[in-house]
């Protein structure tokens, strides 16, 4: 039982660990090669959360004495496809703020030029 866990524990490190350097790329990429990205980025993060409920599937069939283990990874990796989330949404908002800046001329030292 706790081998079909582990596994997916697995595939969720190497996923996540992927998304996490895609997000690191995103605010560097423009037009088709960002929109491609962000993408790729939205379908890998899907993936998490349906490896996510698979492993909640797999500790709910777990004997309850041994639940209380899985069940705080569990907590944990919520909280880290949490993290994912927030980074990927702040890598989004990032690159529209450089872009912003940039149309503006606004290089970020407004209160020299006034």
């Amino acid at each position: 039982m706790s081998a079909d866990f582990e596994s997916y524990e697995q595939d969720f490190a190497v996923l996540t660990a992927d998304i996490t350097g895609r997000i690191g790329k995103v605010p560097k990429l423009v037009g088709d090669e960002k929109k491609q990205m962000v993408a790729n980025v939205e379908k890998q993060l899907e993936e998490a959360r349906e490896l996510l409920e698979q492993m909640e599937l797999e500790v709910r069939e777990i004997p309850p004495q041994s639940r209380g283990m899985y069940s705080s990874r569990m907590r944990s990796y919520k909280q880290e496809m949490g993290k994912l989330e927030a980074d990927f949404k702040r890598s989004r908002i990032a690159y529209s703020d450089e872009v912003r800046n940039e149309l503006l001329g606004d290089d970020g030292n407004s209160s020299e030029n006034q």
